[in-house]
C-alpha cells in the first residue's frame, strides 16, 4: 500500500473513531486531516489530486467507500478497514495510530489511542498488538527493536527501522559519491589480495 493511501486510510479511521460527528469526510476535509501538522509523522502536504488518486486506489480494494445521497450535499468518504479486516475497536485504533504516527512503543501508543478507545493498561495494549502480529494469513503488525512496534499496511518494515530525519537533498549526491569510491577502493584493494594468491 502506498504511502498516501494508508495516510488517507488511517485519517478516516481516526475522524470515524475519534469525531464521528464530522464523519464520513468531503474530499476537502480529507486532505486537511492529512496533511495535519500535529499527530502526524511524517507530516505530509498532499494536494487534492494525490488525496484523489489514494481513495480511488483504496475504493479498487474495497477498504473506502464513496458516501453520497440524502443528508449529503457533497460527495463524502468512509472507510472499510474494519469490516475488510475483521478488525474490533481496540485492533482499530491501535493500527490507526501506527498508520499516522509510525512505530511506537506500547506506552505511546495507549497514550496515543485513548481518544479512540481507552485501554486499562499497558498489558491490554501489548496482547491486542501480539495477536495482530500472529494474524493468518498476514500479520497486520510487526515489533522492531528498542520495544517499538509499526503496522504492515505498507510492506514489510526493515527489522532496523529507527525514527531518522533523512539527509538534505545537498548531501545525499555527496553520499552516493562517497559511497561509490569506497566501493571501487575496496574492489581495488580485493584485486590487489587476489593477485597474491595466482
Amino acid at each position: 500500500m502506498h504511502p498516501a493511501e494508508v495516510r488517507v486510510l488511517g485519517c478516516l479511521v481516526e475522524k470515524d473513531m475519534a469525531t464521528p460527528e464530522y464523519y464520513p469526510l468531503t474530499l476537502h476535509a480529507l486532505q486537511n486531516a492529512c496533511n495535519q501538522k500535529s499527530s502526524r509523522d511524517p507530516v505530509v502536504n498532499y494536494d487534492e489530486t494525490a488525496v484523489e488518486q489514494a481513495l480511488a486506489r483504496l475504493q479498487d480494494r474495497g477498504l473506502v467507500l464513496r458516501v453520497s445521497g440524502a443528508g449529503h450535499r457533497v460527495e463524502k468518504f468512509a472507510h472499510r478497514l474494519g469490516e475488510k479486516l475483521n478488525l474490533g475497536r481496540r485492533e482499530l485504533a491501535l493500527v490507526c495510530v501506527l498508520m499516522l504516527r509510525g512505530p511506537q512503543t506500547v506506552g505511546e501508543l495507549r497514550g496515543r489511542t485513548e481518544r479512540m478507545h481507552p485501554f486499562t493498561d499497558l498489558e491490554e495494549v501489548e496482547r491486542v498488538l501480539e495477536s495482530l502480529a500472529s494474524r493468518e494469513p498476514e500479520p497486520l503488525v510487526a515489533r522492531l527493536p528498542r520495544g517499538r512496534w509499526a503496522h504492515l499496511l505498507g510492506g514489510l518494515v526493515e527489522a532496523s527501522a529507527e525514527p531518522a530525519v533523512p539527509p538534505p537533498p545537498s548531501s545525499f549526491d555527496a553520499r552516493i559519491e562517497a559511497l561509490e569510491r569506497e566501493v571501487d577502493e575496496l574492489k581495488r584493494q580485493f584485486a590487489e589480495f587476489r593477485k597474491q594468491f595466482e
